[in-house]
């Protein structure tokens, strides 16, 4: 288990630290308080840097897929 301090978690999701604070209040990511600060878990994130890497690569493969020659367009000249 690795543990991350909430600038650390900000910095690593690419969003304020005031709103990842509000996050841990709300619940939506779990951290404990070690009586100085919240720690968190970063082990949480992996599905989430799963999936993101996941939608990252079809972006890739769909911006790579060349565009169909439309069917219904004919050469008349």
């Amino acid at each position: 288990m690795y543990y991350k301090t909430v600038e650390q978690t900000a910095e690593d999701l690419g969003m304020p630290q005031s709103q990842v604070l509000k996050y841990i209040y709300e619940g939506r990511i779990r951290a404990v308080f070690d009586g100085e600060q919240f720690v968190i878990n970063s082990a949480q994130f992996d599905t989430y840097y799963e999936q993101l890497e996941r939608i990252r690569e079809e972006i890739e493969i769909w911006r790579n897929t060349p565009i169909p020659e439309d069917m219904d367009v004919k050469d008349e000249d």
